[in-house]
Protein backbone atom coordinates (compact mmCIF):
# COMPACT_ATOMS: atom_id res chain seq x y z
CA UNK A 1 0.00 0.00 0.00
CA UNK A 2 1.26 3.50 -0.78
CA UNK A 3 0.27 6.95 0.47
CA UNK A 4 -2.08 7.61 -2.46
CA UNK A 5 -4.01 4.42 -1.69
CA UNK A 6 -4.29 5.46 1.97
CA UNK A 7 -5.63 8.89 0.94
CA UNK A 8 -8.14 7.32 -1.46
CA UNK A 9 -9.41 4.85 1.15
CA UNK A 10 -9.92 7.63 3.71
CA UNK A 11 -11.56 9.85 1.09
CA UNK A 12 -14.04 7.06 0.24
CA UNK A 13 -15.03 6.95 3.92
CA UNK A 14 -15.57 10.70 4.38
CA UNK A 15 -18.42 11.31 6.88
CA UNK A 16 -18.37 7.65 7.97
CA UNK A 17 -17.80 6.48 11.53
CA UNK A 18 -14.34 5.22 12.42
CA UNK A 19 -12.33 4.06 15.39
CA UNK A 20 -8.74 5.27 15.34
CA UNK A 21 -6.11 3.64 17.49
CA UNK A 22 -2.90 5.66 17.92
CA UNK A 23 0.22 3.86 19.06
CA UNK A 24 2.41 6.29 20.98
CA UNK A 25 5.72 6.17 22.73
CA UNK A 26 6.44 3.83 25.64
CA UNK A 27 3.50 1.59 24.78
CA UNK A 28 0.89 4.30 25.27
CA UNK A 29 -2.20 3.82 23.10
CA UNK A 30 -5.02 6.30 22.50
CA UNK A 31 -8.38 5.46 20.95
CA UNK A 32 -10.68 7.95 19.25
CA UNK A 33 -14.13 7.33 17.82
CA UNK A 34 -15.94 9.69 15.49
CA UNK A 35 -16.64 10.61 11.87
CA UNK A 36 -14.07 11.49 9.26
CA UNK A 37 -14.73 15.21 9.01
CA UNK A 38 -12.28 16.74 6.51
CA UNK A 39 -9.63 15.72 4.01
CA UNK A 40 -6.52 17.85 3.40
CA UNK A 41 -3.39 17.24 1.27
CA UNK A 42 -1.25 16.01 4.19
CA UNK A 43 -3.76 15.11 6.90
CA UNK A 44 -7.36 14.27 7.70
CA UNK A 45 -9.55 15.12 10.67
CA UNK A 46 -12.22 13.35 12.65
CA UNK A 47 -14.87 14.75 14.98
CA UNK A 48 -14.66 13.04 18.36
CA UNK A 49 -17.38 14.35 20.68
CA UNK A 50 -17.43 17.71 18.84
CA UNK A 51 -13.64 17.99 19.16
CA UNK A 52 -11.66 17.89 15.93
CA UNK A 53 -8.58 15.64 15.93
CA UNK A 54 -6.08 15.55 13.08
CA UNK A 55 -3.96 12.67 11.78
CA UNK A 56 -1.47 12.30 8.94
CA UNK A 57 -1.68 9.80 6.11
CA UNK A 58 1.99 8.96 6.69
CA UNK A 59 1.22 7.72 10.22
CA UNK A 60 -1.48 5.44 8.80
CA UNK A 61 0.93 4.16 6.15
CA UNK A 62 3.72 3.29 8.61
CA UNK A 63 1.33 1.73 11.14
CA UNK A 64 1.47 4.28 13.97
CA UNK A 65 -2.29 4.70 13.45
CA UNK A 66 -4.81 1.93 12.75
CA UNK A 67 -8.24 2.80 11.35
CA UNK A 68 -11.30 0.61 11.75
CA UNK A 69 -14.18 1.62 9.51
CA UNK A 70 -17.66 1.12 10.94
Amino acid sequence: MNIEEVKEEIKRNLNNNVIIKVYGMRGKTSIYQGKIHAIYPNLFTILDNKVEKSFTYRDVLIGDIKIKYM
